[in-house]
């Protein structure tokens, strides 16, 4: 069993992407904040068993999603996007747009934070399996 393949580590790995991701999301939702119409999307927070293996799909793998009724549906997963259509409590611009800039930077730096931390633990629990195997 090589090092990566170890359930913790991937289960850090997938949450380090799972964070990218929703940064590219959060980024997005930012960067239309005055586009008509325009409804902030976020991503469903992947879970994981006590063995570190994801329950919403495959080891270190982020679940799919359905884009549009027609396509073929995902087995076994439901989809990783959620969007609260503007009713998360804030009002909606008269243009329609519903991005509340706040929240939005909250969510941003959360999510920086959470970044930092499974990054840390994932560069820890390298450092400690080098030293079990006598490579530091």
């Amino acid at each position: 069993m090589a090092i990566n393949d170890l359930p913790i580590l991937s289960a850090l790995r997938t949450k380090m992407q799972w964070h990218q991701e929703r940064q590219r999301v959060l980024a997005e939702n930012v960067s239309n904040a005055n586009t008509p119409n325009f409804r902030p999307s976020d991503l469903v927070e992947p879970k994981f068993d006590n063995k570190g293996a994801n329950v919403g799909g495959g080891m270190g793998s982020l679940g799919m999603m359905r884009t549009s009724a027609t396509h073929i549906s995902v087995s076994g997963g439901g989809q990783s996007f959620r969007g609260d259509g503007g009713r998360s409590g804030f009002l909606t611009k008269p243009a329609g747009n519903s991005v509340n800039l706040e929240d939005q930077m909250l969510k941003v730096s959360a999510n920086q934070m959470d970044y930092a931390a499974a990054t840390s633990l994932y560069t820890r629990s390298l450092g400690l399996l080098k030293t079990a195997i006598g490579k530091r």
